[in-house]
């Protein structure tokens, strides 16, 4: 019986054929102060992304965004030589393949070339994203599930939030800078969701996060952690959870998104 319920709980990978999409600014909606989402359209035929923190790849062009797409090889896009380009990840938020869109949440915190093209980007402007190239699928095999960041994972966790099935007893800690940055969500499943402020100081300097799991008392049975955000928030969760609250390894998953003074960093744990 414990290993029928082992295998159930295995994480399914998947890899998926990649190609790029030369996409259009439609919509443009602040969330928050600091959390704006853009709706991109066009051919979105093939798209996939069953896994809640699958992640697409905006391309950033100085000189602007190209009108032909390159092709894709073994190890991505094959941009001409000399292009000058920068990469950055995005949860697929929304999106509607029969309706050729997609909606893709960006932090404002002012620099960078992703927070600063949707700062300033306006309705009819272009974008390029390739992907996803591949996604990990969490089975409902868990008791429970504990969901953890700070706002760049807010698309991820917002996202199986709202997948969870009824009566699912799910955790989420989020670190956010202020009450203005809170996000609600449209839900079935059974939420705990708490919210900690940083109150002006530098994302990336707290222990919020950690902090608030180490206080907080868990629901019973086996369950699956996901955190994501700033490199060293998430390692501390991670070590927390295996070495203090008895979590399996297995089972907790810490995604880098972005490293504290290193530009473009990202990390799996």
């Amino acid at each position: 019986m414990l290993e029928t319920a082992a295998n159930a709980r295995v994480i399914q990978r998947i890899r998926h054929d990649t190609r790029l999409r030369l996409l259009t600014v439609t919509g443009i909606t602040d969330i928050t102060p600091l959390m704006r989402r853009i709706r991109l359209e066009g051919d979105m035929t093939g798209f996939v992304s069953p896994g809640h923190a699958d992640h697409i790849k905006a391309f950033f062009f100085p000189e602007g965004t190209p009108s032909e797409l390159p092709p894709v090889g073994p190890n991505g896009a094959q941009f001409p030589p000399g292009t000058r380009r920068e990469m950055r990840d995005y949860t697929p938020r929304y999106w509607s393949v029969d309706e050729g869109w997609i909606d893709l949440d960006f932090v404002l915190h002012g620099d960078g070339p992703a927070s600063g093209w949707a700062a300033s980007t306006q309705i009819g402007d272009t974008l390029v994203i390739g992907g996803p190239r591949g996604s990990q699928v969490v089975p409902l095999a868990f008791d429970w599930y504990l969901l953890a960041g700070d706002e760049t994972a807010l698309p991820a966790i917002g996202r199986r939030i709202e997948e969870l099935p009824a009566g699912i007893p799910v955790v989420a800690v989020i670190e956010v800078e202020s009450k203005a940055e809170e996000q609600h969500f449209e839900t079935e499943a059974d939420i705990t969701l708490l919210y900690v402020h940083r109150n002006g100081a530098p994302a990336g300097t707290t222990s919020l996060v950690r902090d608030a799991i180490a206080a907080a008392g868990f629901p019973p049975g086996e369950a699956y952690a996901y955190i994501a955000g700033e490199v060293n928030m998430a390692r501390a969760v991670k070590a927390h959870l295996i070495e203090e609250r008895g979590f399996n390894p297995e089972w907790v998953k810490a995604a880098g998104y972005w490293h504290l003074g290193i530009a473009d960093a990202q990390e799996d744990h």
